[in-house]
């Protein structure tokens, strides 16, 4: 069993730090990822602990040329290289790694129907091109999917309105069943077409338990349904679901860290356009984290004056400062704890995927970022965004996924790309 401890320092909220993607902050010596460059302060640290201890990284300019035509430059840590693992896709989501050790990922196709998603496998790595020869669908004809997972000989397809499992076998390209439906959810609010306003679904596993998120059903409301802006608990076929936590507007990345669950959620819209922040959190059992009665904005929480006066349920009451908080329309999606990673400095921290503010003028987001102590968090890779129009924005990472102790993936739903960093 691993041995948990309670992170001593409560960080309050954490802004960007000085690594914008015109300036980057560079160490005394060259290869500033390099074990030599940097001491390493987290060898005797347990494994299930954040490193949120903030180290100074160079960036350097990669360019990526895409098969579409688009040509820009992404930066990346000075001592790592990117290559395009695969490209051509549609609107490329969250991934997860089968009991085999193949990669599979969910694809949203695009807006144009709902109902075309697919779960994909990416399979016969070049390790020369660092790419994949074959790329396979699983499945097909899925309401959004946003997340696959898998545990105990299953495979779990989160779609916007119901929970499936799939018996997996290892190596097949094709289920051999047509799936249970294990939980069903809500798929109907502001643009119906998508699927409602949150339309995504996000899994996790712990203790024999599954957890899965449900978005609001829109900006700022009094819900009238108890399982939205929530995280759910089930059993894992789905029987004796309760109501994990409460006020979650839209937690897209949900993952367990040793004991801990921790989340990503945005922030909602029209308060300001620095506020309120979005926010990397840790969540616990019948928790209350704000929403739409609160919101936090520079390490404090606010009451949301539009509902001053509504009647308020007997669970809510102030929640607490999240672990971190993001500048307001980063949109934090998937994340990734890297647990015993070559690099000291990227040793068992947690990347985030900075999707980015639909309204492209803001230049917030586009990024991976590491989360830090010292009230910050520090760009990994960025480059996606070079200017204030649509034309200019070049990706959108979504999820990011830990491939070796010395490499990770990370997706791009907006132009259908697989990256990997790596050494």
């Amino acid at each position: 069993m691993y041995r948990y401890i309670i992170i001593s320092l409560l960080l309050f909220s954490c802004q960007e730090g000085s690594h914008s993607k015109q300036e980057t902050k560079a160490v005394p010596t060259s290869g500033s990822l390099t074990k030599e460059a940097v001491k390493d302060t987290t060898a005797a640290v347990p494994d299930e602990t954040i490193n949120s201890q903030s180290q100074p990284i160079k960036l350097i300019s990669h360019p990526v040329q895409l098969q579409t035509g688009d040509s820009f430059n992404l930066q990346i840590p000075e001592g790592y290289r990117l290559s395009i693992a695969a490209q051509g896709l549609k609107r490329l989501r969250f991934l997860a790694m089968s009991p085999d050790n193949r990669l599979f990922a969910t694809d949203m196709y695009d807006r144009s129907d709902n109902h075309k998603g697919r779960v994909l496998i990416f399979e016969n790595w070049d390790d020369s091109t660092k790419s994949f020869r074959k790329i396979s669908t699983y499945l097909d004809g899925l309401h959004n999917p946003n997340q696959v997972a898998f545990y105990k000989n299953y495979l779990y397809v989160a779609e916007t309105d119901r929970l499936s499992r799939y018996v997996y076998h290892p190596g097949l390209i094709l289920p051999t069943d047509t799936g249970a439906v294990i939980a069903r959810f809500p798929a109907y609010g502001l643009g119906y077409k998508y699927g409602g306003w949150h339309l995504t679904r996000s899994l996790a596993f712990h203790n024999d338990k599954l957890y899965v998120s449900v978005g609001s059903s829109c900006n700022a409301c009094v819900e009238t349904e108890e399982i939205r802006a929530s995280i759910l608990e089930m059993d894992l076929d789905g029987g004796n679901i309760t109501t994990y936590a409460r006020g979650l507007r839209n937690s897209v990345g949900i993952q367990w860290i040793g004991n801990k669950l921790w989340v990503t959620g945005m922030g909602r819209d029209l308060i300001g356009p620095d506020k309120p922040e979005d926010l990397f959190q840790q969540v616990e059992k019948d928790g209350y984290y704000g929403w739409p009665y609160y919101f936090q904005y520079q390490g404090k929480i606010y009451p949301d004056t539009q509902f001053a006066d509504s009647a308020k349920p007997s669970w809510v009451k102030e929640p607490p400062v999240a672990f971190c908080g993001f500048k307001a329309h980063s949109a934090p999606l998937g994340f990734a704890f890297l647990k015993n990673f070559e690099d000291p400095v990227l040793r068992n921290s947690v990347l985030v995927c900075l999707h980015g503010s639909t309204s492209v003028w803001r230049e917030r987001g586009n990024a991976v970022v590491k989360v830090e102590a010292d009230n910050k968090y520090t760009n990994i890779v960025t480059g996606f965004l070079t200017g204030k129009t649509d034309a200019d924005r070049h990706g959108r990472p979504c999820d990011v996924l830990m491939k070796d102790e010395h490499s990770f993936f990370v997706t791009d739903d907006l132009k259908g790309v697989l990256y990997y960093i790596y050494k």
